[in-house]
């Protein structure tokens, strides 16, 4: 009798959780159906003045006009991007929240034992925006125009130099260890809180270069106020075209790329992603904010999600088997 009782309650129970869940797909595909209708918010898990930031921002007002509702960009720097991104993985998965990110979003994963959520598991790929090489960039200060001068000083005043990232755990630390190992130097690693912070202390001279995009030193460069020491694309930034590869100056295995997505958390229905791709991609091949990301140095690509998804996987590979290999640590 008691086991019977307590089979009825269970299978209550199970009845109650099923239509609980089906009440929340049916909520769901009926908000699928209105999105958007009401503000689109894109978290930037940085500082204003970076390469996300940047872009974000290129891209907001024509979003705005194709989704017909405002869309805000909301900045939230912290822990290498992680505040932002652990933000979005606990929204609603409703479109309605959005996270704007880039490679750091993929090293954390590999190198943070404090993250607290999965990028393969509470993420679903909405488009990757573009890609774009990394700057070198130097302050006045040093007496170097160029990477072998750079190697040079650094060779004959050993642990002198230092370089700045926009966190412990972006590709940006990760391109200045890697040159740090391949041309056998010592630089001590200073992190910041994003793109701007790290400009402005090249500027001053409390470090002495960095990898940065060209967004986020463009203005800096043109106001001659720091210099650029080469590029890490395949080819010379036609915006720089002084400024030589890395592969030109001496150092082909320092080429690489950094990308920038759109996320949303997972179990977002499928009709939104289809619907935040279709608009991203038309805001990216409108003239005019083309003309403001290819002058910002990132080469345009507006993928479907699946892409996306194949490219994170990839650098995920990429930058686990860097970590392993040269044993670097990382503050927690």
């Amino acid at each position: 009798m008691k086991q019977a009782f307590e089979a009825n309650v269970f299978g209550r129970a199970i009845w109650r959780l099923m239509g609980l869940v089906a009440g929340v797909a049916v909520a769901l595909g009926v908000a699928a159906q209105d999105f958007p209708s009401r503000p689109v918010t894109i978290v930037v898990g940085y500082a204003p003045g970076g390469s996300n930031d940047i872009m974000a921002r290129n891209v907001q007002a024509k979003l705005s006009d194709r989704l017909g509702v405002p869309v805000i960009v909301e900045n939230r720097p912290g822990a290498d991007g992680m505040i932002g991104s652990g933000y979005v993985a606990k929204a609603a998965p409703d479109g309605y929240t959005l996270l704007l990110t880039w490679d750091a979003h993929v090293v954390n994963s590999i190198v943070r034992k404090d993250i607290a959520y999965d990028i393969f598991k509470d993420f679903t790929p909405v488009t990757l925006l573009g890609r774009f090489p990394l700057v070198l960039v130097a302050s006045n200060d040093l007496p170097v125009d160029d990477v072998k001068q750079l190697i040079a000083l650094a060779k004959r005043e050993p642990g002198k130099l230092s370089f700045a990232s926009v966190g412990a755990a972006s590709s940006t630390r990760l391109h200045a260890e890697n040159l740090v190992r391949l041309a056998g130097i010592s630089a001590f690693h200073v992190p910041y809180k994003g793109a701007g912070p790290s400009v402005v202390a090249v500027m001053r001279g409390e470090v002495s270069f960095s990898f940065l995009s060209y967004a986020a030193v463009r203005g800096q460069l043109d106001a001659g106020k720091i210099k650029a020491l080469a590029v890490t694309g395949a080819n010379r930034l036609p915006e720089l075209p002084k400024v030589a590869t890395m592969a030109e100056s001496g150092y082909p295995d320092s080429q690489g790329y950094s990308w920038i997505g759109i996320f949303a958390p997972a179990g977002t229905p499928q009709a939104v992603v289809s619907r935040l791709n279709k608009e991203f991609r038309a805001a990216l091949a409108d003239a005019e904010v083309e003309k403001k990301v290819i002058a910002s140095g990132v080469e345009i690509i507006g993928s479907p999600p699946s892409d996306l998804d194949r490219y994170v996987r990839a650098e995920y590979d990429k930058w686990s088997r860097f970590v392993e290999r040269t044993n670097l640590t990382f503050a927690q």
